[in-house]
């Protein structure tokens, strides 16, 4: 008996193990097509309800392009203000650092490291020599680095193409994917995306908040210690909340270094103490008072959906890992349930089949 259970489970996972790495086979081959996507999605989830807003008032058309302008000027506006910011403080910036790595190399030739001074002499000749040696390679990483800007633009292009047409009509467009299938499947189909879009809206307005509010809490801190370049940090600080788990800290120690670099050893001491804390507020207090009711998931599950996603997919993977977890169960959780206008089965067998919706759910 224990063996038939045994193979029944193994066929299955076996089945589950082969769609999966087919799943990520494709993505691989089109994963510039899913990063938009995912893109599209996080921005009509952080931007429709501003449009739904103004439809009220005017045509919904231009009240999505109204939104989607007024974002794109508002991320414009904090770039250009973080360049300006690090215009300023660069002959400064230059000076500090400058001194600041002669501080580092004295650090390192006293006890306990003891190393050689001549290890630490002539860093800056010997960069520019292997950079006159190596021109040919540098060239030709510019290039690269010119085609992967160019990819970046088309990628965006094309989410800012999709998000529009998810604030505009992504119900509509989810109840005509519905209509396409079985009846019988229709029903928990317009269930599972309900669910999903419930819960990816919600872990997306959730990680905003806490992003906001860790890049606010640095930007002070940092302020207050004169750090040089507290804007850009900050800045990093919120792009790095969206990596749980690991990205706040990796920021921090960025902040670290130049504090290091620039304001000497007690205040980057500071600036690690600030990581604890900063640690401390976003685990025990942001995560579970701002997303606990739209991500259930275990700390163990958000790292190991964190690494993963970073072994498949670099940066993007990891960022993606946590959301795409979490509507998975979610959806889990919401098929558990019987499908709307369907009794639980019963120990007669499962109720009467329900109508087919007449109405797609508001699943964007």
């Amino acid at each position: 008996m224990g063996l038939r259970i045994a193979a029944a489970y193994a066929w299955r996972l076996l089945v589950v193990a082969v769609l999966v790495f087919g799943a990520f086979s494709l993505l691989g081959r089109f994963h510039k097509v899913g990063v938009a996507v995912f893109l599209g999605l996080v921005i009509a989830a952080v931007l429709r309800p501003v449009a739904g807003l103004l439809a009220r008032a005017v045509p919904r058309p231009l009240a999505v392009g109204v939104t989607l302008i007024g974002g794109i000027l508002l991320v414009l506006g904090i770039l250009a203000l973080v360049g300006e910011a690090v215009a300023s403080e660069r002959t400064t910036l230059m000076r500090e650092f400058r001194t600041g790595i002669d501080r580092i190399e004295r650090w390192l030739e006293e006890p306990p490291f003891r190393l050689n001074p001549d290890a630490l002499t002539d860093i800056q000749s010997r960069i520019g020599h292997l950079i006159s040696e190596h021109r040919s390679t540098v060239l030709s990483t510019a290039l690269s680095g010119a085609d992967r800007l160019v990819e970046v633009v088309t990628v965006l292009a094309l989410a800012l193409f999709c998000s529009v047409f998810f604030m505009h009509s992504g119900e509509r467009q989810w109840a005509w994917f519905c209509a396409q299938l079985p009846p019988a499947a229709r029903p928990r189909t317009m269930t599972a995306g309900r669910a999903a879009w419930r819960t990816f809206t919600g872990y997306t307005h959730g990680v905003l908040l806490v992003a906001a509010t860790n890049a606010v809490l640095v930007g002070i801190a940092l302020t207050l210690l004169g750090v040089p370049l507290a804007l850009p940090l900050a800045l990093l600080e919120f792009f790095a909340a969206f990596v749980p788990l690991i990205g706040s800290p990796v920021a921090l120690a960025v902040a670290a270094v130049v504090a290091l670099a620039s304001k000497g050893p007690l205040v980057a001491g500071i600036v690690v103490a600030l990581i604890v804390v900063i640690g401390q507020i976003e685990g025990h207090l942001l995560h579970p008072l701002v997303m606990s009711w739209a991500v259930r998931l275990h700390p163990i599950v958000v790292a190991l959906a964190v690494i993963g996603g970073a072994v498949a997919a670099g940066v993007i993977g990891a960022v993606a890992a946590v959301p795409l977890v979490a509507v998975l169960w979610a959806v889990r959780q919401a098929l558990r349930e019987p499908p709307e206008g369907q009794d639980a089965p019963g120990p007669a067998g499962p109720g009467p089949r329900p109508a087919v919706p007449g109405q797609g759910a508001d699943t964007s």
